[in-house]
């Protein structure tokens, strides 16, 4: 039995374990953001498909430009989180290096939490230029600075694993997951209140939009901005993270029933 000195300086094993799971974690994330977020097809997705489609819908509307503007971090939050890992991993499963990972001595819940990391990140970077527009040129005023850091970290970080989750499915054509994430993507915008205020939808709607994560993550967006919510910030952050806690598991569970 190894005495207490010659114990004192090693860590425990569960500590070791989880900063080798974490290292690969960032080591994957680390490959997206170098390979990846350059990518036209990420760009257009990313970037230059939730503002067009934002204009198509702003276009028209008697509200000052500066009003517009969180709902615009809502678009882009959800459009640039979920673009990385759909493009990258049907890539990968292409030219075999997901091969390699999926055989490195590591959980998946590395993988999966190292791939929706690449997303988050890339998607806070994207985030913060509708926020600086609104800042520099229509000098949107920001009532709830730290409420509007969490929204954009909790909502940025579940649509990454959302991404990620869809990209579970196995195949190598970019296009395919493209397409099913976008059967999902593009009706969470109009039962989210991004558009159309949740309270002015029919009530069946206001239901249904209680299942969409971009609700509660548009909704604390607005609260940070105008100080007015439909929920309260405690419960839009609860279910936040009640969404990424089941995106994650339910990826984990995918990509360990697809790669058995």
């Amino acid at each position: 039995m190894p005495s207490t000195e010659e114990g004192a300086g090693e860590s425990p094993q569960w500590f070791t374990q989880i900063a080798h799971e974490l290292s690969a974690a960032w080591a994957i994330s680390r490959k997206d953001m170098i390979t990846y977020y350059i990518k036209p097809n990420i760009i257009v997705s990313g970037i230059l498909f939730p503002l067009f489609m934002f204009l198509a819908f702003a276009v028209g509307k008697n509200a000052p430009p500066g009003t517009l503007i969180p709902g615009l971090i809502a678009i882009t939050l959800l459009f640039s989180a979920s673009s990385i890992e759909p493009v990258s991993i049907p890539i990968e499963r292409r030219v075999k290096t997901f091969d390699r990972l999926l055989a490195a001595p590591i959980s998946l819940h590395s993988l999966v939490f190292g791939e929706s990391v690449s997303g988050f990140l890339y998607s806070l970077g994207i985030a913060c230029l509708p926020l600086a527009l609104g800042i520099i040129l229509f000098a949107t005023p920001i009532e709830h600075a730290p409420v509007l850091l969490i929204a954009m970290v909790l909502t940025a970080f579940c649509f990454a694993t959302l991404g990620t989750l869809f990209a579970a499915y196995p195949t190598e054509n970019v296009g395919e997951v493209m397409s099913m994430l976008n059967t999902v993507r593009l009706p969470l915008i109009f039962i989210s209140g991004v558009f159309i205020p949740i309270s002015e939808i029919p009530q069946i709607g206001q239901e249904i939009a209680l299942l969409s994560p971009l609700t509660y993550g548009n909704d604390m967006i607005s609260y940070a901005y105008t100080g007015v919510s439909l929920y309260s910030p405690m419960l839009d952050i609860a279910a936040l993270l009640i969404f990424i806690l089941i995106f994650q598991f339910v990826a984990n569970r995918l990509y360990k029933k697809f790669n058995e």
